[in-house]
């Protein structure tokens, strides 16, 4: 690693490193809780709607008890609706209470509220999909937080991400970015480059930095 791309890299961990599950109270693991948690947090991510706004929403729904699929089911759809509110989740939050609701039952009904069950069952790119609101976008979020427990998928970096790393001048390929960080950083470089792609001012600071 060139002195340049080590200063970007350890610059985009310090700054922007924290990943979108630490930021809305998920201690990710891979146990049935926390993995859906992420599924909940990559749906509400994957509209079209601020960031920040997204995470508020998911921490909402976290504190009202919703962290799993079964208590996601057993709360009535305007308990849904008023935790997305809370969260500032205002534009989707009727659309998105169902879609919650629905994908819970899917997943009680097709993997036992359990997604490492999905993953053994086949390619959860695809599966995923089969949950109400997740669509490509929405895998990518997944799988870009799940790398760190879902090792198979690792280097997942995405368009996204990729085009953060154009923004800061580092490689533009999953696997070289790999290599400038160990294995369980992956997450987090991850996340940091999507933060510098979606906030030029982020990035500016990277490369200030």
């Amino acid at each position: 690693m060139s002195k340049k791309s080590e200063a970007v890299v350890q610059a985009l961990l310090d700054q922007q490193g924290q990943t979108y599950a630490a930021e809305a109270g998920i201690k990710l693991r891979d146990t049935p809780g926390p993995l859906y948690q992420l599924l909940v947090l990559s749906h509400l991510l994957s509209a079209r709607i601020k960031a920040d706004i997204a995470v508020a929403a998911a921490r909402a729904l976290f504190d009202a008890g919703m962290r799993d699929a079964r208590k996601m089911i057993d709360a009535t759809w305007q308990q849904r609706v008023d935790a997305l509110g809370e969260g500032g989740y205002r534009r989707y939050d009727e659309r998105t209470a169902t879609q919650l609701g629905e994908a819970a039952e899917i997943l009680l009904d097709k993997y036992k509220g359990d997604l490492r069950r999905m993953r053994e069952q086949g390619d959860p790119e695809k599966l995923l999909q089969g949950f109400p609101g997740i669509g490509p976008a929405g895998v990518n979020i997944f799988l870009r937080e799940a790398q760190g427990v879902w090792p198979e998928f690792a280097p997942y970096l995405d368009a996204k991400a990729l085009e953060g790393a154009e923004r800061v001048g580092l490689p533009k390929t999953p696997k070289s970015l790999a290599r400038l960080v160990d294995e369980a950083d992956l997450p987090r470089l991850a996340a940091a480059l999507v933060r510098v792609a979606l906030d030029k001012q982020a990035a500016e600071s990277v490369r200030s930095a």
